[in-house]
């Protein structure tokens, strides 16, 4: 199993250099402390999994769809401290396939770098316990429609977005627009077919990532749908 560290701190990438090599099974194929050097890595030696920090100096997460668009089979295993619900969600829909923090039992790690091989998703406790906090279901986020095109809205589409995440109805937005729930119910499938989203839960964690609602609205509208 060919891995990859990315990782700005030595000696992060050190300990898990020491957890995986003394596990069996995985060969290092190479570090790289910033996205230059991911990209050279994974252009250069390849890699079934990227183990990465992506909120570490020198990263970012437009990394992950850059390089998935050269190399589509990689997978990516993020490996970050504490994050919120909608930072997770953003990482997701950009392509990480599973996700654990830096604080998570060695097994929890070597178990999620197997997995992701694999194919398989994977999520630590902590992980999991952040994002249901905040009433999502990862089973609502869709991976497939993920696209490096970047995601255009109207004004208007966004006016409806922030009234989908405050919690009206089709019938209430189409009152306060002047509008017909015929037109309403036709943004609303137009806006979830550009966020590549399923439902309306996926139009909140859309709202609350771009900042159209704040999280306290995102809450209050989760817990109504």
């Amino acid at each position: 199993m060919h891995v990859i560290l990315a990782d700005s701190n030595d000696l992060v990438r050190i300990g898990l250099r020491t957890i995986l090599t003394s596990h069996g099974g995985f060969k290092i194929v190479g570090e790289a402390k910033d996205k230059e050097e991911l990209i050279q890595q994974v252009k250069n030696f390849g890699a079934s999994v990227v183990l990465i920090d992506y909120t570490s100096p020198g990263f970012d997460i437009d990394i992950i769809p850059k390089i998935l668009s050269m190399k589509k089979g990689v997978k990516f295993l993020a490996i970050t401290p504490e994050q919120s619900a909608s930072t997770l969600v953003n990482a997701l829909r950009s392509g990480i396939t599973s996700y654990v923090k830096k604080d998570c039992d060695l097994a929890e790690i070597i178990d999620a770098v197997v997995e992701t091989e694999r194919g398989n998703k994977f999520f630590c406790g902590q992980i999991l316990e952040t994002i249901q906090r905040a009433s999502i279901d990862v089973n609502d986020i869709d991976f497939e429609s993920f696209s490096c095109e970047p995601v255009v809205v109207s004004e208007r589409e966004n006016e409806i977005i922030t009234l989908i995440s405050e919690g009206l109805t089709n019938g209430q937005i189409a009152e306060q627009l002047f509008l017909s729930n015929h037109t309403i119910n036709t943004h609303r499938k137009n806006i979830m077919a550009k966020l590549g989203v399923k439902n309306t839960a996926g139009i909140v964690m859309y709202a609350v990532k771009t900042n159209l609602v704040s999280p306290n609205k995102f809450l209050f509208a989760a817990e109504a749908i």
